[in-house]
């Protein structure tokens, strides 16, 4: 799996667990394993306000990006994606 993170200015939390193609974020399981090799499941199908783009699959690896929220800050650097994260709860750049 391949996150992409965009962050938002948010005061809101958020809590990513990954366990294989699945997320729940913030409570609510969102399950992947449905889109095939070279598939797209479009962003509009998804009901989640965290996910920032379409979910495809590229060469067996899935691939999307997720809107993280920060409190105020200076500055903001648009952090690496997380390249297959292990199962448990992610952790993304502060």
């Amino acid at each position: 799996m391949k996150i992409s993170i965009l962050f938002q200015r948010r005061d809101d939390t958020l809590e990513v667990v990954k366990s294989g193609d699945a997320l729940t974020i913030n409570g609510t399981e969102y399950n992947f394993s449905v889109v095939p090799d070279g598939g797209t499941l479009p962003r509009d199908a998804v009901d989640c306000i965290w996910l920032a783009s379409d979910v495809e699959r590229v060469d067996g690896v899935l691939q999307l990006s997720l809107i993280v929220p920060h409190g105020p800050a200076v500055s903001i650097v648009d952090p690496a994606p997380l390249i297959n994260p292990a199962d448990g709860v992610l952790e993304f750049p502060k």
